[in-house]
């Protein structure tokens, strides 16, 4: 029988829809079959820290290497300082005393009132790309607003984001140096997005890993020639040479990702890379 061209036209969006659904099917199957341990309370705590940790990795062995070999320090922000073992271990024991003193706690309250029930079907390719890019989006802005704001009001920057400003020289584990007010707040936007977008879980846990990775990129001291900022066209991104010149000067540059936001407030301050001058 023939068919008519809507019918075919029809059958072949269907036939595409199926296929961006089977792309991410395979992985979701994987991530489904270990639903015991997403079950658990314990576990948004130990998936916000061991991601946490395990993109701070590549960047701590960066510091270590790159002060013996050149070709490794040209990449460095600000060359003229490099964090201390004195300096990375503080950090690391006060992530991991918020996320089991305080994160914890919230998750679990949240895992007991909204227990996690996981869909047999994989979200399509294009939903997860656009709602990721949506969310990364939103907490752009949402940040930005919170991070004018306890600047521009001495009480909220002495009380809860002077600390986050101890290092004006950022490396990576100075992403979660902060107050329990900021990282709260920052997981609060972060887990509202994808709730409010209605995402799918696995949706929400590729955006929980590119977010915190994207965070500690800005904060890791490098301007490498994979950065995101190189790979986002028109100056749109800002990046770890941005957001390193925001802990130097202090009064500019406070959204933590993209442009626009800084631009239109008029707190856009240029980052000058020096990268095609040391290759």
């Amino acid at each position: 029988m023939n068919c008519s061209v809507p019918d075919r036209v029809l059958h072949c969006y269907a036939m595409d829809r199926q296929q961006d659904r089977l792309c991410l099917q395979f992985l979701w199957d994987f991530v489904a079959a270990k639903q015991p341990l997403i079950n658990s309370p314990f576990f948004p705590v130990l998936f916000s820290f061991t991601a946490y940790m395990a993109f701070c990795l590549p960047y701590i062995a960066l510091d270590f290497f790159s002060t013996r070999l050149p070709n490794l320090r040209k990449y460095k922000i600000q060359p003229q300082n490099y964090p201390t073992l004195g300096m990375m271990v503080p950090c690391i024991i006060q992530s991991a005393y918020h996320h089991v003193v305080w994160i914890f706690p919230v998750t679990f309250l949240h895992w007991y009132w909204k227990p996690v029930n996981l869909p047999v079907i994989a979200p399509e390719l294009p939903e997860v790309l656009l709602q990721v890019v949506i969310c990364l989006l939103l907490f752009d802005f949402e940040y930005f607003l919170w991070h004018l704001l306890h600047h521009r009001v001495p009480w909220l920057y002495k009380t809860f984001h002077k600390v986050h400003h101890k290092h004006i020289s950022t490396f990576a584990l100075t992403t979660q140096y902060s107050s329990v007010w900021e990282l709260l707040s920052l997981g609060f936007f972060a887990a509202i997005n994808p709730l409010l977008l209605g995402c799918h879980p696995l949706t929400e846990m590729i955006f929980f890993l590119v977010n915190i990775w994207l965070s500690v990129e800005d904060h890791s001291g490098y301007d490498l020639p994979w950065s995101t900022h190189r790979l986002v066209p028109f100056g749109w991104y800002g990046g770890a040479p941005h957001h390193d010149l925001h802990h130097l000067k202090f009064k500019s540059n406070y959204a933590p990702y993209f442009t626009h936001w800084d631009r239109l407030f008029g707190t856009f301050t240029e980052s000058h890379s020096m990268l095609p001058a040391r290759v």
